[in-house]
């Protein structure tokens, strides 16, 4: 592919049982810059889920790996090879339980921080230098809440009601991203978080 060619990554789990759930936001926005960007879903190949496109003019991939998210690392590293793409770009959108729902961050590179993705990608693709933009889901109200039964748990009706707005920002800053660059982005989103739950709602 081109030069200035994407790769757009959304993590989570195959099958109907984890539709809406907290670890599948991934998959959700995929599903809504695919519906935005007019790119169909469609194309099966390395154990994922995806379609060919383009941002305005910017050749583009969205993908959904299908191989659970523990392991999404290989079919991750399987498409850049496939389409010959950089690390730096292959964006990849999650969960991540340390930011408050409803919250992006947009980064640059890193270590996995905890997340069984991210992990899967680093070590199938021996890079940790491509860029994310993590959502925030937040941790379990109470305590004694297991964060596995959080993460693979459904939204709440109440964190329903600011689903979309949080789906819609992580749609532009993934776009924002492409047509301009990662600094960019980081200045403008990462600045716009609440900084108290339940404070300054979407």
């Amino acid at each position: 592919m081109p030069n200035d060619s994407w790769m757009i990554v959304g993590l989570g789990n195959p099958g109907r049982e984890y539709e809406r759930t907290r670890h599948n936001i991934g998959f959700m926005v995929i599903d809504r810059l695919a519906e935005s960007c007019g790119i169909s879903l469609t194309q099966k190949k390395f154990d994922a889920l995806f379609g060919v496109g383009k941002i305005e003019t910017l050749p583009v991939i969205l993908a959904k790996p299908m191989a659970y998210m523990n392991r999404s690392g290989p079919p991750v590293q399987q498409l850049a090879k496939y389409y010959q793409l950089e690390s730096d770009h292959i964006l990849v959108i999650h969960d991540d339980i340390d930011i408050l729902f409803g919250n992006l961050k947009i980064k640059s590179k890193g270590g996995h921080g905890g997340h069984n993705g991210i992990k899967s990608i680093i070590g199938a693709t021996g890079e940790s230098e491509f860029p994310r933009i993590r959502i925030g889901i937040g941790r379990p109200e109470s305590h004694h809440m297991d964060v596995t039964n959080h993460v693979l748990g459904k939204f709440t009706p109440d964190e329903m009601q600011y689903l979309e707005p949080v789906l819609s920002h992580a749609v532009d800053a993934a776009q924002l991203i492409l047509k301009k660059n990662i600094t960019i982005c980081m200045n403008q989103f990462n600045r716009n978080n609440r900084n108290e739950a339940g404070s300054d709602k979407l």
